[in-house]
């Protein structure tokens, strides 16, 4: 039996969540204001959207502050957790802003620690399957090292993440600060977006598939990603938060279950009921050809493993996009 998210040991907690506008963010504001957390949101808005929480702003336990985490007034304030969210994630966008992107995790992530050690708080880290690379161990467990190329166009993040949860272990072994680190792959649900250089390959298809348009994969299609459920991560997060047992760990958080992605463009036109042809495009530089987490860490830690099907949650994804664009 999986062991339910712990919440009654955050009711009287201030919790800080940098990031807190965007897709994990804002599920995670939800669930900490409706616990009774007092909750402090901060995010910069590059790519978080401030109406995703704007359902929360009166809500007497919940502040929100447009801040970048990479200024030094980030670093103020009384907090007693901190779950550090903040960073460009989709492979387009951080692509494009990657002096931003590898900033955000180095010289925000410090900022964070600090404010961590100042107020001897906990502080989870939301790191990256990306931190893999072009995986060649499959499933993946922690103790893998990585395949990554430094220089390429995808290092922004892949370093910037890498660099991250060495700071997060350097303050750990040098000032017993208690850091917890998940290396999250693959997770969708509502509210990720897909307009623009934010969309992901989820969202994207389900757009596209409405709208009728073509849905587009880049290279032939046969590189395999793990997709999990928003419900499923958040729900990992929140024991991840309050597991003593996480101090100082590591643990792969991601459906062990690998598709492929045109595997997913398929689930995605029989769910939508969408005439749309898929359009194969040249395959992006240093794109791995497979990612699939070992979770056996995460089973014995935290009790945890994804219960959401890969069916179930595109449907009410696709629910969610069909609602929005009859607004």
């Amino acid at each position: 039996m999986l062991k339910q998210p712990d919440l009654c040991s955050l009711q009287s907690k201030r919790i800080l969540i940098t990031g807190g506008a965007g897709f994990l963010g804002s599920w995670l504001c939800d669930l900490l204001v409706s616990a009774g957390c007092t909750v402090r949101c901060i995010d910069d808005l590059s790519t978080g959207l401030e109406l995703s929480i704007r359902h929360l702003s009166d809500a007497s336990n919940f502040s929100f502050r447009k801040l970048d985490v990479t200024e030094s007034n980030s670093h103020d304030g009384e907090c007693e957790v901190i779950i550090h969210l903040a960073s460009r994630a989709s492979p387009e966008e951080y692509q494009a802003h990657p002096i931003e992107t590898l900033v955000t995790n180095s010289r925000g992530t410090q900022n964070m620690l600090e404010l961590a050690r100042k107020n001897d708080a906990v502080l989870l880290y939301a790191s990256t399957s990306e931190i893999y690379g072009d995986a060649t161990v499959i499933p993946t467990p922690e103790s893998y090292w990585g395949n990554v190329n430094p220089i390429g166009m995808r290092s922004c993040y892949d370093e910037g993440k890498r660099f991250g949860e060495a700071l997060c272990m350097a303050y750990h072994r040098t000032y017993g600060s208690s850091v917890r680190i998940l290396r999250l792959f693959n997770t969708y649900g509502p509210r990720l977006r897909a307009d623009g250089l934010y969309g992901r390959a989820v969202s994207k298809f389900i757009e596209q598939a409405l709208s009728g348009s073509h849905i587009t994969v880049y290279g032939n299609g046969a590189q395999t990603r793990s997709f999990c459920y928003v419900t499923d991560t958040i729900a990992a997060m929140i024991r991840a938060a309050t597991c003593e047992k996480m101090n100082g760990e590591i643990v792969n958080i991601g459906n062990p279950t690998e598709t492929t992605i045109l595997q997913l463009a398929e689930k995605v036109k029989a769910i939508t009921n969408s005439q749309s042809e898929i359009r194969l495009l040249p395959r992006c530089p240093d794109d791995p050809q497979r990612r699939c987490p070992d979770i056996s860490k995460a089973n014995r830690i935290l009790r945890w493993s994804p219960s959401v099907t890969l069916h179930d949650g595109l449907g009410t994804t696709t629910q969610w996009f069909l609602q929005r664009r009859s607004r």
